[in-house]
């Protein structure tokens, strides 16, 4: 999720730095609690789901500054 703080829009990337695809399993869990929400149907891929994180999500994924 925090690769998500440095995409436009707040877009959660669909692929880890390895290249693998993030499960859809992963994400939905993302959505249930409420910290990515679905953003564009990508005509493209419509099976892929593009999302962005919320308010709540922002600040979950932000790091505390007590934790340096």
């Amino acid at each position: 999720m925090r690769r998500g703080l440095r995409q436009p829009g707040g877009k959660l990337p669909l692929f880890d730095n390895e290249g693998q695809r993030i499960s859809d399993r992963t994400v939905r869990s993302c959505i249930e609690q409420g910290w990515a929400e679905p953003w564009f149907n990508n005509p493209l891929k419509p099976d892929w789901l593009v999302c962005k994180l919320t308010e709540s999500g922002r600040d979950l994924a932000t790091p505390d500054q007590n934790d340096a």
